[in-house]
């Protein structure tokens, strides 16, 4: 029996629809829900080298407010329209920008094609970075780490063996530390700017 595959940004309810796992990433509700923590999940800003030669680099979280920041609208505590910072999530920068977009993939589209500054995990814009698409940028505090990424499940004593295979699957791929993550590190980008705090952006 093979695999279906749901892309979707929004919180979905496994039992009514019919889900037998979902990834989940941030701080968890509490829920009833059986949560395993399979990566951390760091958060960069970055842009096409293409718009830091038009518009310049930003080298603090004060300068933003100059730039176009494409915003994420589905997290709930990171808006669209202001990006938190420090290691304790302590600044909180109002921002703005031409796109917003409930979608990661669609706001890092549009900012290879320089059309201005996303605030993102690694995960979606690494292989980016990696190939010079995108650039991340260093501000003078750290960007936050949201809370993790989970595997989550219903609370079945017995999961389905194909649920724990998956599950297992992922995690032995993605610890200690993400693929993403080790590529970008081996290329001595900076991990050690993010700072954890705890963000919900389930």
């Amino acid at each position: 029996m093979g695999v279906e595959l749901g892309l979707n940004d929004r919180l979905i309810d496994l039992a009514e629809e019919g889900w037998d796992l979902a990834i989940r990433i941030g701080t968890l509700d509490s829920s009833s829900l059986i949560a395993r923590r399979i990566a951390r999940c760091r958060l960069v800003v970055c842009a096409a080298p293409s718009y830091l030669e038009a518009r310049g680099r930003p080298r603090s979280v004060a300068s933003l407010t100059d730039h176009n920041c494409l915003g994420y609208t589905l997290s709930q505590q990171t808006a669209a329209d202001h990006w938190l910072f420090g290691a304790r999530a302590e600044f909180s920068v109002k921002v703005s920008g031409d796109l917003r977009a409930n979608n990661g993939d669609a706001l890092r589209a549009a900012a290879i094609a320089g059309q201005g500054l996303i605030y993102q995990p690694t995960f979606i814009v690494a292989d980016d970075l990696l190939a010079g698409a995108l650039a991340a940028i260093e501000l003078d505090q750290p960007t936050v780490e949201l809370g993790g990424i989970y595997a989550v499940y219903l609370p079945d004593r017995q999961p389905p063996a194909k649920v724990r295979a998956f599950i297992d699957f992922i995690a032995n791929r993605f610890l200690p530390e993400p693929p993403w993550d080790r590529n970008l590190k081996r290329l001595g980008w900076a991990t050690t700017r993010v700072a954890p705090t705890k963000i919900d952006v389930t």
